[in-house]
């Protein structure tokens, strides 16, 4: 269904099971596989409050997507008000139900993709990326598929809306190590741009796309969204797929094309 040099990737986030709409669950899931997805990517948040009944229902819909599927948790999927599980056992649901890997790898065709955890228990809604991490990622980069477009996937944005040193350090770090696009949540807005818009990252330029929340009936001024991704080793085009009239309708999608330095975008029109 799809050239040989070129990849799908379904990016889902924000789950939230336990607050999740039953109606797009079912219309997301068809969604998908009407995609016909190489890679699905899904940016933390399955459960609202890391209960094992929402783990069970989150397990259950990934169970129903197609694979492979790359994932890393969010913050609502560490305890909340369990504060003897948050500090002992934080991701104890994510691994029981979820996956064990926290730090998951593919490659696929011309897509090396990977993931990371930026939760942090004792600062449950923030995230943050820490030295161990950031030298783990740069040194499978090294050894990634020469001339292969490099996906990392996390929960909370590197592109931080209010600036924080540390998501601004770890974004320029990451891009200068050879990051081509940074795949998050957790805001429930979708976003796409590249971090020439606001940062100088090492005189690279890497793609920023953040996802809605997909199912989740908790939401911030936008209908429940996730992304498509369609990369070749020359571009990538991202798609905004909105909930709109009881299904899953293209929104918006972005084109960027790569140059010697990263990427430079430009906007492509919606169905």
């Amino acid at each position: 269904m799809h050239g040989n040099d070129s990849r799908v990737i379904v990016h889902l986030s924000d789950l939230h099971f336990g607050r999740e709409d039953r109606r797009v669950v079912r219309g997301l899931r068809d969604a998908v596989w009407n995609l016909a997805p190489h890679v699905i990517a899904v940016s933390g948040d399955f459960t609202q409050r890391a209960r094992r009944a929402q783990f069970r229902r989150a397990r259950g819909f990934l169970d129903s997507l197609p694979t492979p599927r790359l994932l890393v948790p969010g913050n609502h999927d560490v305890p909340l008000f369990n504060l003897a599980a948050r500090l002992i056992r934080p991701l104890g649901g994510y691994t029981t139900y979820i996956t064990r890997d926290l730090e998951p790898m593919l490659t696929d065709g011309p897509v090396w993709i990977a993931g990371i955890n930026t939760t942090r228990p004792w600062k449950w809604k923030s995230g943050r990326v820490d030295p161990a991490t950031l030298e783990r990622v740069r040194d499978s980069i090294r050894h990634a598929p020469e001339g292969s477009i490099k996906v990392l996937v996390a929960h909370h944005p590197f592109d931080a809306p209010d600036g924080r040193p540390v998501a601004t350090e770890a974004l320029s770090a990451l891009t200068a190590a050879g990051v081509d696009v940074f795949l998050t949540g957790h805001l429930h807005t979708s976003y796409t741009g590249h971090t020439a818009h606001r940062y100088n990252a090492a005189g690279r330029t890497a793609v920023v796309v953040e996802a809605g929340t997909a199912t989740s009936t908790r939401l911030r001024a936008e209908s429940n969204a996730f992304n498509v991704l369609r990369i070749s080793a020359s571009e990538i085009t991202v798609e905004v797929h909105a909930w709109e009239n009881d299904a899953f309708r293209l929104r918006s999608a972005q084109q960027f094309s790569r140059l010697a330095d990263g990427w430079s975008g430009a906007n492509a029109s919606a169905d």
